[in-house]
C-alpha cells in the first residue's frame, strides 16, 4: 500500500510537471498575466491624480464589464466580499433570516451573509458540478420549509429564508436551472456567487446573470485582476441604482453638500484599480483561450494515471478553468495529503479545497442539510498550478 501511495505521488509530480511544460520550479497557484496597456492606464490616473474613487475608469470598467457578461448592470467595487455583501442586503437579508449556501465554499460567501446579520444554512453539493445540488436542496426543503403567503420559512428555526447563493466552484457552472426550479418554487431570491467564473457559460449565457444579482471577484489570484475588486451584475435597472448608491456612502448627489439617506458603505473601486481592470479586460478573451489550452493538457497528462483525474467543465456549460482540480476516485485524506505534500516539496504550489464551512469554528452550530459529499470532495481534491502563462504555446 506504501508503494503504490508512493508511485502514485510520482507520478502526479511528473504529469504536473508534463502539463505545465516543464517550466521551472516554483511554480505559483495562479498569477496575474500583465501584457497589455495596465501600465498606461495606471500611469494615466497618476498623472490626472484621479486615483480614488471617482474617475472615468471606474465607469469604463462597468460599461465593459457589462457588456462582456451580458448583464444590463455592473457596479464595480472594491471586492467580491463587499459585492455579496450589499446584494444580500438588496434582496431583503436581515437578522431574522437564514441564506442557503454550500458548505464547500470559499468563507466569504459565509461571512457576507453574517455581515448581514443572517445566519448561513449550509447546505451540500454535487459531485458533477462542485456546486449546490438541487435535488438533494429540493428534498432538504421539501422536508424543512413552508411558505406563508409568498414568504418561504425554517419551521424548526421560524426564520426566513431569504436566499440561495449557489457558487459556482473553480469557474464550473452549477446547475443552474435545476437551482432555479427549486428557488422558484419556494419563492427565494437566486443570488450567484460567480467570483470565480468570470468567463464561464452555462448553455450559452454568462455565470452571474441567472438570478436576481451575481457578484464577481478580480483579486490577484483570479483570472483577471483589479489588484483588489469585485463587481454587482444584475438586469435590474432599480437595483443596479440602490447597489450603486449604497457603495457610495449612500450620499446625495450635490455640488458641495454631504448629505446620506442611509446607511451605506465605503465600497467603490478606485479609479486605479478601475484602469487596471479595463486593460485586463482587453486580454480576456486570449486568457480564457490559454486556461482551457492548460485544462486541455492536464486531461491529456493524467489520461492514463488511475485512480485520479481531473475535473472536467460540466455537461451543458464552458468553464474558464480558474483553477485545475486533481479530483480522486476515492476519497482519502491522507492519499490527499500525500499529493499536496509531494507537489509542493516539487515546487508546485498546490493546495486542498476549502475547510468546509461546518467545519469551521464559527460556523460549525449552523443549521445544515447531510454534507457526505462535501466531506467527501474534501478528500478528493487538490487544486495545481493554473496560470494562464503555462498554456501550451504561452511560453
Amino acid at each position: 500500500m506504501a508503494n503504490a501511495a508512493a508511485e502514485l505521488a510520482t507520478r502526479v509530480v511528473e504529469a504536473v510537471g508534463r502539463a505545465t511544460g516543464n517550466a521551472p520550479p516554483p511554480l505559483l497557484l495562479h498569477q496575474p498575466t500583465f501584457a497589455g496597456n495596465e501600465w498606461q492606464y495606471v500611469k494615466q490616473c497618476i498623472d490626472t491624480r484621479w486615483v480614488s474613487s471617482a474617475g472615468s475608469f471606474v465607469t469604463q470598467f462597468e460599461q465593459e464589464l457589462a457588456k462582456f457578461t451580458g448583464a444590463a448592470h455592473a457596479v464595480a467595487v472594491v471586492n467580491g466580499t463587499a459585492a455579496l455583501h450589499v446584494t444580500l442586503l438588496l434582496c431583503g437579508v436581515d437578522s431574522q433570516s437564514e441564506v442557503l449556501i454550500p458548505s464547500l465554499t470559499f468563507v466569504a460567501t459565509a461571512n457576507a451573509v453574517s455581515y448581514c446579520g443572517a445566519i448561513p444554512h449550509l447546505c451540500d453539493v454535487s459531485r458533477a458540478t462542485l456546486g449546490l445540488d438541487p435535488q438533494k436542496l429540493a428534498e432538504h426543503l421539501d422536508d424543512l420549509a413552508e411558505l406563508r403567503g409568498e414568504v418561504c420559512f425554517n419551521k424548526q428555526t421560524d426564520r426566513r429564508i431569504a436566499a440561495v447563493v449557489p457558487m459556482h466552484t473553480f469557474g464550473h457552472c452549477v446547475d443552474l436551472d435545476g437551482l432555479i426550479k427549486v428557488a422558484d418554487r419556494w419563492r427565494i431570491p437566486l443570488i450567484e456567487d460567480a467570483a470565480e467564473s468570470l468567463g464561464s457559460y452555462y448553455h450559452g449565457r454568462h455565470s452571474g446573470t441567472f438570478g436576481r444579482m451575481g457578484v464577481l471577484s478580480f483579486n490577484g489570484n483570479k483570472t483577471i485582476t483589479t489588484g483588489a475588486g469585485g463587481a454587482i451584475l444584475t438586469n435590474d435597472a432599480s437595483l443596479a441604482t440602490h447597489a450603486k448608491h449604497l457603495t457610495t456612502t449612500a450620499k446625495q448627489p450635490h455640488a458641495w453638500e454631504f448629505v446620506h439617506d442611509e446607511i451605506g458603505y465605503n465600497y467603490r473601486m478606485p479609479n486605479i484599480c478601475a484602469a487596471l481592470g479595463c486593460a485586463q479586460l482587453e486580454q480576456l478573451p486570449a486568457l480564457l483561450d490559454q486556461k482551457r489550452r492548460l485544462a486541455r493538457a492536464y486531461m491529456d497528462s493524467f489520461a492514463e494515471i488511475g485512480g485520479i483525474s481531473i475535473m472536467p467543465e460540466p455537461a451543458g456549460s464552458r468553464s474558464n478553468y480558474w483553477l485545475n482540480t486533481l479530483v480522486l476516485d476515492a476519497p482519502d485524506m491522507e492519499m490527499r495529503d500525500r499529493l499536496l505534500k509531494a507537489l509542493n516539496d516539487a515546487g508546485f504550489q498546490s493546495r486542498p479545497i476549502w475547510r468546509p464551512m461546518h467545519q469551521l469554528p464559527m460556523y460549525k452550530e449552523c443549521p445544515k442539510m447531510d454534507l457526505s459529499t462535501t466531506e467527501a470532495l474534501a478528500a478528493a481534491l487538490i487544486n495545481v498550478p493554473s496560470s494562464a502563462s503555462l498554456a501550451p504555446g504561452s511560453r
